[in-house]
């Protein structure tokens, strides 16, 4: 270990980019679909040794510095990113005669702008580096702040933060009723990296004792919190139907299909329940399931009251106009509807939070001048993001907290109506992105809110992958990505969590004040000895 130590703490330039690079690429496979959370104790100390490597003369200016160390998290970040996110290119396939020319900007250009970011982060750890484990407390703070701020800086993207690389199954996702992903992520960190004081020695003991006590309470805490009873579901019992038609998207962007596209989600609707099982009472369509404005086609729904039995309810995805005023176009947005059995509209709720480029155009004046359209061409002006977020009202007073698509990766975005309600729902189309990670990666982190919240997810998406999660993030029922078909489970109820979002707030302060301070004293000590 040491002698592979001093290798990498005697790179320099091109040599030691690549590697950054490399060790990046290796923290991906921490993340779904691999889940292999060792490869994170590899890459981290790789890390930090290379920033140990880094060597600055006090008379050189604080650009000339900090540049080496923001180039190394930089080529981290971007092995990282490029290797976690590489499948958004397939969005821009689905129309390759239009937007082909983007998949540069999607599969290099977003991992590029997003290793700024742990370019910051070890930026951040530089200025506090000592040789002891104060330097792994230093980068620890500066990933969480790095990825604090990549939760909400530019509409937000915390799509694959490190701590939920620390978190690939239920038993070890429990600290999430106590602390955020904020928190976790700088203890994750903490963790990871401590076998680097292994390769250098000092400080070894205390790091490695304080990481183990670390992982040992995340699996300790895990164990012990799944084998507490599971949430009994609430009364009166209902039971939910999951359809995955899984619609290819070119075929659900194609005009010919919408009355074939319609008439899938039905068949799967009316399907009969396994034998032994009951009737199901709420029926959920994916995101944008059904293909036209439905309020522009009565018939539909007719279709949809005929095939509903007495006393369902359909819950689905669809397209929302609304009247903008004399001589503007409607106003479009990403809603969901609930259907009684008599094919009324008894509630709907819009999306909040868009995707840029996909659902609207930042700067849409002056980038629709240089030619940039968002992909979402069938919509002109693409969608309008709702003020608020409506809890959905069922009929009998059953209560859904809405999340459409990624809106299910923002925690902080999550408000107290969500606990007052029955179940958060998730409804999502990952067809977009084909046979990739990514709706593997999307999954794992709706899975994560149920934990934080206490509440079930009902998540239904048009390719997969759709289930029905309890309150402790285990699967109760589920479909695997491209499996078409449906499948029902009686809705589980909710479960306590140790802490509100308010406590793990202070909590993650608390965490990287202390953090910061191990690292402050480490560094002076440095400084003294030096002197």
């Amino acid at each position: 270990m040491e002698r592979l130590a001093g290798k990498i703490i005697l790179l320099s330039g091109a040599s030691r980019a690549f590697v950054g690079f490399l060790a990046g690429l290796l923290a991906m496979f921490a993340q779904p679909p691999f889940g292999i959370f060792a490869a994170a104790f590899i890459s981290f100390p790789m890390l930090v040794w290379l920033i140990d490597g880094v060597a600055t003369h006090p008379d050189e200016g604080v650009a000339r510095r900090l540049l080496p160390a923001a180039s190394i998290g930089w080529s981290f970040g971007f092995g990282y990113f490029l290797g976690g996110l590489w499948w958004l290119g397939n969005a821009f396939l689905v129309e390759a005669d239009l937007f082909a020319w983007a998949l540069p900007l999607a599969v290099v250009g977003l991992p590029a702008v997003l290793a700024l970011f742990y370019a910051l982060a070890v930026l951040i750890a530089r200025c506090l580096w000592s040789d002891g484990v104060g330097r792994i407390a230093a980068l620890a703070v500066g990933f969480g702040v790095a990825e604090w701020l990549r939760s909400f800086l530019f509409t937000g993207f915390p799509w694959n933060a490190i701590g939920y690389a620390a978190m690939p199954m239920p038993l070890m996702m429990q600290s999430a009723s106590v602390l955020n992903v904020a928190t976790i992520n700088m203890l994750a960190v903490f963790v990871f990296a401590a076998p680097a004081l292994i390769g250098t020695g000092k400080g070894a003991r205390v790091g490695l004792a304080v990481a183990a006590a670390l992982f040992a309470a995340h699996i300790g805490y895990g164990y012990y919190r799944l084998s507490l009873p599971a949430p009994q579901p609430s009364t009166p019992e209902r039971t939910v139907r999951l359809v995955q038609p899984v619609i290819d998207q070119a075929k659900k962007m194609d005009d010919r299909e919408r009355a074939v596209i319609f008439e899938e989600h039905l068949a799967l609707t009316a399907a009969p329940p396994p034998v032994g099982g009951k009737r199901p009472d709420i029926v959920v369509w994916p995101e944008t399931s059904i293909p036209f404005i439905l309020t522009d086609n009565p018939d539909a729904l007719t279709r949809i009251a005929a095939v509903l039995q007495e006393g369902q309810i359909l819950v689905a995805g669809a397209v929302r106009a609304e009247d903008a005023g004399a001589g503007l176009p409607p106003r479009y947005y990403n809603s969901i509807y609930v259907i009684d059995d008599r094919g009324q509209i008894v509630g709907a709720a819009d999306k909040v939070h868009l995707v840029p480029f996909g659902e609207y155009l930042p700067f849409e004046d002056v980038l629709n001048s240089w030619g940039l359209d968002s992909l979402v061409v069938a919509m002109p002006g693409g969608f309008s993001a709702a003020s608020n977020r409506s809890v959905l009202t069922l009929p009998g007073g059953r209560t859904f907290y809405p999340l459409i698509c990624y809106e299910a990766i923002f925690a902080d975005e999550i408000d107290g109506n969500a606990r007052l309600s029955d179940a958060l729902l998730n409804v999502t189309n990952d067809a977009w992105f084909g046979d990739t990670p990514g709706p593997r990666q999307h999954f794992h982190q709706a899975q994560l809110r149920t934990i934080e919240t206490g509440m079930p997810m009902i998540r239904a998406a048009n390719t997969g992958i759709s289930a029905i999660v309890d309150a402790r993030g285990v699967l109760v029922v589920g479909l695997g990505y491209n499996y078409k078909g449906v499948t029902d489970a009686i809705l589980p109820g909710k479960m306590p969590t140790m802490t509100d979002s308010m406590l793990r707030g202070r909590i993650f302060w608390f965490t990287a004040v202390f953090l910061l301070l191990v690292a402050g004293i480490s560094r002076k000590g440095l400084n003294f000895r030096t002197n």
